[in-house]
């Protein structure tokens, strides 16, 4: 089995005031145990992923990095491509690779790139992926698609991360979900987003439900891959509390459930330490989630849940 369904965690980051203050992020990001350093992939008010990502792992020694994820519309796939391995070969081999189709509405209006239908920017994602893994692989590749045409090109520099960096593939609908499946190491759930924000409907796509659908399609399409894949769930809602009960009262409307399915739901860490670790044990049970990315301003409160639960 690739991936044993230990636990482990990463910590999810967007910003900070200065050199120092990211530095000292990572650094404590590290210190703590947190495996991973995340960013999004936004024009919003975020630091440039590719930039932050490698001053992090400048920063430190053994935390890996990595976004969730790039979206494959914002980038041709060779750019990327020849980013991400540059990444793994000045952190030491310690990128994993988030690759997605993209789903931010505002992203593609304000910068004025198509949005265009789920369709056609799955297929462009599939064949970014062929470009991107030919790009790390040995010799010359060559991909003629609708969207993407590679000739002759032998990518430079190859990751030492061999045969690939890890790839995280994230997804909510089923075929992003099947094709992750067939083609990550790890599989990153998330809410279908039709909308192209988060609202209600993203919101209820988040319960104990939807994950066994698609967690279903996920194990229907991996085959005898599905142990070797790494399930990971990027948290929402992370509040380590004593008042369990009276944080999911306040919780449930937004997730469209009931305050006792709060804790059940995967990208919501919700009690004391000792109950979201219970919590967590629970879900990698049910789901084989052992993959956890609490925000920034969690990095705190999780730590003892990280330092309890990692490699367990």
């Amino acid at each position: 089995m690739a991936h044993p369904r230990r636990f482990r965690f990463g910590v999810q980051a967007h910003t900070a005031a200065g050199p120092e203050e990211w530095r000292a992020l990572a650094r404590k990001a590290e210190d703590l145990g947190y495996a991973t350093l995340f960013m999004p992939d936004h024009f919003g008010d975020q630091l440039a992923p590719v930039p932050a990502l490698m001053a992090a792992a400048d920063a430190t020694t053994v935390l890996r990095i990595g976004a969730l994820v790039f979206d494959n519309d914002y980038k041709h796939p060779v750019v990327l491509a020849k980013e991400a391995a540059t990444l793994d070969v000045l952190s030491g081999g310690r990128l994993e690779l988030g690759l997605g189709a993209g789903w931010m509405a505002s992203d593609y209006e304000q910068s004025g790139i198509s949005y265009d239908p789920p369709k056609i920017r799955v297929d462009r994602f599939v064949e970014g992926l062929a470009v991107i893994k030919g790009h790390f692989a040995e010799g010359e590749i060559d991909v003629r698609g609708e969207h993407y045409t590679v000739t002759g090109l032998d990518g430079r520099p190859k990751p030492p991360t061999r045969p690939h960096p890890p790839i995280l593939v994230g997804g909510g609908g089923r075929r992003m979900l099947s094709i992750a499946a067939r083609e990550a190491d790890i599989v990153g759930i998330n809410p279908t987003v039709a909308s192209g924000a988060v609202d209600a409907a993203a919101a209820a796509d988040t319960t104990a439900a939807a994950w066994d659908r698609k967690v279903g399609w996920v194990k229907a399409a991996a085959g005898e891959r599905f142990d070797d894949l790494e399930i990971n769930c990027l948290t929402y809602t992370t509040t380590v509390t004593d008042d369990r009960e009276g944080m999911s009262e306040r919780l449930a409307p937004a997730f469209g459930v009931e305050p006792a399915d709060v804790p059940r739901i995967p990208h919501a860490l919700v009690g004391s330490v000792d109950q979201i670790c219970e919590d967590l044990e629970w879900k990698r049970e049910r789901w084989g989630v052992s993959y956890f990315v609490v925000q920034a301003g969690s990095l705190d409160a999780c730590a003892p849940i990280v330092e309890r639960m990692s490699g367990c």
